[in-house]
């Protein structure tokens, strides 16, 4: 959901408080490592605004959402990012 900017359901999978907001997938990678590579800036707000993810979290590549997002020419939310 995250990925392909799905902002209502993230919104309802945040509000159940059931989600582990960090849980990597078989690549080591986020949620939020998704959203800023594809750039859903709605998205990337919403679990930002969580105050519970790493955003320097780092998958098995060792690429961080930042870089994603850099990588994605998604300006607005590398200045997110770079806010956080």
């Amino acid at each position: 959901a995250a990925s392909s900017g799905q902002t209502a359901v993230v919104k309802l999978l945040l509000e159940t408080g059931k989600v582990d907001i960090d849980l990597k997938d078989n690549d080591g990678r986020t949620a939020l490592s998704w959203a800023a590579e594809r750039g859903p800036e709605a998205v990337v707000k919403l679990l930002l605004g969580t105050g519970k993810v790493d955003v320097n979290s780092k998958g098995t590549n060792r690429r961080t959402a930042l870089l994603f997002a850099v990588e994605g020419v998604h300006t607005a939310v590398v200045k997110l990012l770079l806010e956080t």
